[in-house]
């Protein structure tokens, strides 16, 4: 299971990094704190259980990359928004500066927001196994819904409450 574990991450990692280095802009800030926030490290867990699950399903691993890496993304940018000064405030993500440390707080508000829309530049523009790509647009629709205010954002909405109200 740790070798299954490491291949995802590996294979993960080569498509992001792919991704990644498809902007013509690579010596830009905004795309070093990209590379930083999204290649930091960290287990892949998502992206393994898109694998895992879809191998159950008799899907290829060619067929999961590109959710696998939406799903990475989506990770990525709530991360180091949750980071940020005016939410977290914390210093260290998986042992190392996070990226509003590591570059600026606007270079990290828009580095969440440019992994925010790469996750749906990947799913809507990467490939998906033949009988996917019918169901392309509701998986950018979900992936939309448990990322944004009906998901992940009000969790860190009610998260900000709790703390203020104590």
């Amino acid at each position: 299971m740790i070798e299954t574990l490491k291949s995802y991450q590996s294979r993960n990692n080569q498509q992001l990094d792919a991704w990644l280095d498809s902007y013509p802009f690579q010596q830009q800030r905004l795309v070093e704190a990209m590379r930083y926030a999204l290649l930091l490290g960290g287990k892949r867990a998502r992206p393994f259980l898109v694998y895992a699950t879809g191998s159950i399903f008799g899907c290829s691993e060619d067929q999961l990359d590109t959710p696998a890496a939406a799903i990475e993304c989506i990770h990525a940018y709530s991360l180091v928004h949750d980071d940020l000064p005016a939410m977290d405030d914390d210093e260290l993500r998986r042992g190392k500066a996070t990226c509003h440390i590591e570059f600026d707080e606007a270079t990290a508000i828009l580095t969440g927001d440019a992994l925010q829309t790469l996750a749906f530049t990947i799913l809507s523009e990467g490939t998906l196994a033949p009988f996917a790509e019918s169901q392309r647009i509701t998986m950018v629709k979900e992936l939309a819904h448990a990322s944004g205010a009906a998901g992940m954002c009000i969790g860190q909405a009610l998260d900000l409450e709790a703390r203020t109200a104590k």
